[in-house]
This record gives structure tokens, C-alpha cells and sequence, in this order.
């Protein structure tokens, strides 16, 4: 697990390791996610696997702008309204899955439902743009622990684990 600034160099460091299957933690609005691509069934299933995550609760997926949410999800005007007043932002939009690529079970709901968000911080959304893709992201603390809101308590949930391979540091937490 290697702990890293925000950086150019970070990011390209990081849209690697997502592209490979691999999981990235960083710090939002609200707490540190953990991050896995979402149209990687492999990764996804890591995701659930390192957090120890229930298979039937569904995660969050993170997009950079109004418009790749609509690529992912049929947002009707209600949704749309929300999205525009409240993104980029804490809220999450759960509306039905566009399709017609089949997405990974978890990222969208055994009832055709998917989790859209565009985080306003700057280093998930710095790395969603780089990426060019989306990301799964839950919260990134081991299943029934308290959620991490600074680097260290993303490490210790972590400790002696392969992942998250890398972290981007936030010394003042979310």
C-alpha cells in the first residue's frame, strides 16, 4: 500500500492500477472510497472481497459529470433537477440502469438499479477525468467499521492486506 500526494503523477499512477484490476482509495466530501473500475468484474469483485462487503448491498458508482451519469443511468427531470442543483457533491442519485452493456453484479442491482454520484472534491474527480471512466466506489473501511475520514484509518483498516494499492493522502482527512 503506498501513500501518495495528488499529483500528475499519482493519477497516472493510479488510472494504472484501476486499469489493471487494482483498488485506489481516496479521500471525498465526505470520507475516504475505495475504488475499483466499475466496468471490471474482477475488480469489483476484489472490492467486496478486501472490504468483506455483502454481495447484496450494492456500491456506489462515481462519474465525473452530469452527462457520463446519463450514459450509465436514465435519470427522469425529478433526477436530472437534483443533479444539477446538488452535483457535483455528497449526493447520490439511485435511478434505473441504462445498459445495454451488462455491468458487473453490484454496480447495478438485482432490480435494474445503479448508484450515481459526481464527488466534489478535487481528488476523486481530478482522478474520475483521468481515469476517463468510472468508478465503484463504497467507502473505504472494512465492512460494519466506523467509515475513514483520514489516510491513517484507511491504513490500519487495511493493514497486512495487498490493497488498496495505493492511497492518496489527505493530511487535514475529508
Amino acid at each position: 500500500m503506498r501513500i501518495v500526494a495528488a499529483d500528475a503523477s499519482s493519477l497516472d499512477e493510479a488510472c494504472a492500477l484501476l486499469s489493471r484490476g487494482r483498488l485506489v482509495a481516496f479521500p471525498t466530501e465526505t470520507v475516504f472510497g475505495l475504488g475499483a473500475d466499475a466496468w471490471n468484474e474482477e475488480a469489483v469483485e476484489r472490492l467486496y472481497r478486501v472490504k468483506g462487503r455483502a454481495r447484496g448491498n450494492p456500491l456506489i458508482v462515481h462519474v465525473s459529470c452530469l452527462e457520463e451519469a446519463e450514459r450509465w443511468g436514465i435519470l427522469c427531470s425529478r433526477a436530472r433537477l437534483l443533479a444539477r442543483r446538488f452535483w457535483a457533491g455528497g449526493l447520490t442519485l439511485v435511478v434505473p440502469y441504462r445498459g445495454p452493456r451488462v455491468a458487473p453484479r453490484g454496480v447495478v442491482t438485482e432490480m435494474g438499479s445503479i448508484a450515481l454520484r459526481v464527488p466534489s472534491h478535487g481528488v476523486p474527480l481530478s482522478l474520475l477525468r483521468a481515469f476517463g471512466g468510472a468508478i465503484a466506489a463504497p467507502s473505504a473501511n472494512r465492512s460494519g467499521c466506523v467509515s475513514a475520514t483520514r489516510t491513517e484509518h484507511v491504513v490500519s483498516a487495511f493493514s497486512g492486506l495487498d490493497e488498496p494499492s495505493l492511497v492518496f493522502d489527505s493530511p487535514d482527512g475529508c
